[in-house]
């Protein structure tokens, strides 16, 4: 395993560090910013303008006004659709410099924003431009001498929020159907990576969105995130983050004007080998569905449930292949391992790390800060965890793996449900029927068979329990950002 050596401060233009509401860049009202930080080296990138509740008013009379009386709603559908490939083709050809920003200000290596997060971005925005002259209503035939139909109306303003682990992804996920559908937008990114999403600002005036359609503004969870899940004038936020916040937002929602809510929360996913599994692919299919991302996943594979037969072996390669992970500068071309995204959550996984050594799990590899600067933790690795443990209940969001034994079919589906989770899942046999009887089975809104994070746009996205609610991407996604409104005409 590598040390965190770091090259020299890359060159990386900056060139959006405002407010952007109704389409104009501006300073916050209070006049506050905040440092964004390279988390690879713990130094300030930038100051980034911080909102408050004032920027949270204009910018929502900024959607409102361009939902009611702008050209957004009035426009052909199949217009929208040409401005959001247009934003997804700006993307396309900045993406190298796009992923190079999302490197520093995330952490992420270079090469995975670049190969991973950059087309996902741009195939999400594609998607749904695709979408947007194809959202139709339904004839219904009823009793009597009408004609009834239905029309799916969008919902209105809407607040999102995204979170730090995957900003640029979020945000498209966010943006891509709220727009398709002809919404307006007041969006939080993520105080500790706000540049990113900035960048797509300049992009979107750029492609030519007309005024207060999409709003920008950075800033705190407990000022500019609470103040939008509060408007009286939002209505509906949506919000991707932990589930302790997500509390938060329908308790703002409900206490105020009933705004809709969707929530993409936290997870605990169980990834369940079964002995006869192709121990090759296993092995690394769980290495890379627990480290990827520096752990960083909401559907992380957390759990590794492993049949007892094969779990010696399975503990042992696991161990030697996080070894040999490359941690280190997130723009050299070798490291598979950035920095967490920031001192907090740091602080956060080694506490995790503690709890587990405590609890009596055996702590075979990692467990360590990784160089003297940055926020780098070694891959970690956990045998003989106990369910009860912490490492094995709550959420880590970090490389901190934890191999659990099962014995049989029924028992390991009887403590993988066993969660307050459902968010995802996974399984590894060459036994189909063992296979569809775990999809079945758990209680999670994705379920992966010889695979883990296998994403696209057209696949929904989402949680079971206190995962979330509602589904992100897909035909599916489109439904949480319209209205079902009935028509029935008496015909003589």
């Amino acid at each position: 395993m590598s040390t965190a050596t770091l090259a020299p401060q890359r060159a990386i233009p900056i060139t959006a560090t405002q407010l952007l509401i109704n389409n104009r860049w501006v300073n916050a009202a209070s006049g506050k910013t905040f440092p964004t930080i390279n988390p690879a080296t713990g130094e300030e990138i930038c100051q980034v303008a911080e909102a408050g509740a004032a920027d949270v008013n204009a910018a929502v009379k900024a959607a409102r006004t361009a939902f009611e009386r702008g050209p957004w709603r009035r426009m052909g559908a199949s217009e929208r659709g040409r401005l959001l490939n247009k934003l997804a083709d700006l993307i396309e050809k900045n993406a190298d410099e796009i992923a190079q920003l999302e490197s520093l200000d995330n952490g992420k290596p270079y090469q995975v924003a670049l190969a991973a997060d950059l087309p996902l971005t741009i195939a999400c925005f594609r998607y749904y431009a695709g979408w947007a002259d194809k959202i139709q209503g339904k004839t219904i035939p009823v009793a009597g001498n009408y004609f009834c139909y239905t029309r799916l109306e969008p919902v209105g303003v809407v607040g999102q929020i995204i979170p730090w682990n995957f900003p640029l992804l979020m945000q498209a996920w966010k943006l891509g159907p709220a727009l398709a559908c002809g919404n307006t937008v007041v969006m939080k990114p993520a105080e500790q990576t706000p540049l990113t999403a900035l960048r797509i600002g300049e992009l979107l005036l750029e492609a030519g969105f007309p005024e207060g359609v999409v709003n920008l503004l950075p800033g705190y969870g407990p000022t500019a995130g609470q103040a939008i899940a509060r408007h009286m004038d939002v209505d509906k936020v949506a919000f991707t983050g932990s589930t302790e916040v997500g509390h938060l937002i329908m308790e703002a929602a409900a206490q105020t004007n009933l705004k809709r809510v969707t929530l993409e929360l936290g997870g605990k996913s169980p990834n369940i080998v079964f002995a006869d599994a192709d121990m090759d692919k296993a092995i690394e299919g769980s290495h890379f569905a627990l480290f990827f991302n520096q752990g960083q996943c909401c559907c992380a594979g957390s759990r590794t449930f492993v049949e007892r037969k094969a779990y010696d072996q399975f503990v042992e390669r696991s161990v030697d292949r996080a070894k040999r992970r490359t941690v280190g500068d997130p723009f050299s071309p070798d490291t598979e391992q950035g920095p967490q995204v920031d001192q907090d959550q740091f602080n956060k996984v080694m506490s995790y790390i503690d709890a587990g050594k405590r609890e009596g799990a055996s702590l075979l590899c990692g467990g360590s800060r990784v160089g003297d600067r940055g926020y780098f933790v070694a891959p970690t690795v956990f045998a003989d965890v106990q369910d009860n443990m912490k490492i094995a209940q709550e959420e880590i969001f970090g490389p901190v793996m934890s191999i659990i034994p099962f014995d049989s079919l029924d028992e390991v589906v009887e403590r993988a449900n066993n969660t307050i989770y459902g968010l995802a899942a996974a399984v590894w046999t060459q036994d189909i029927t063992k296979a569809h009887a775990i999809a079945g089975a758990v209680r999670a809104g994705t379920v992966w068979v010889n695979c883990y994070d296998v994403f696209d746009a057209g696949a929904p996205f989402g949680g079971f329990k206190q995962s979330g609610i509602g589904r992100e991407l897909g035909e599916y996604g489109l439904q949480q950002y319209t209205e079902v409104k009935t028509v029935t005409v008496a015909l003589g």
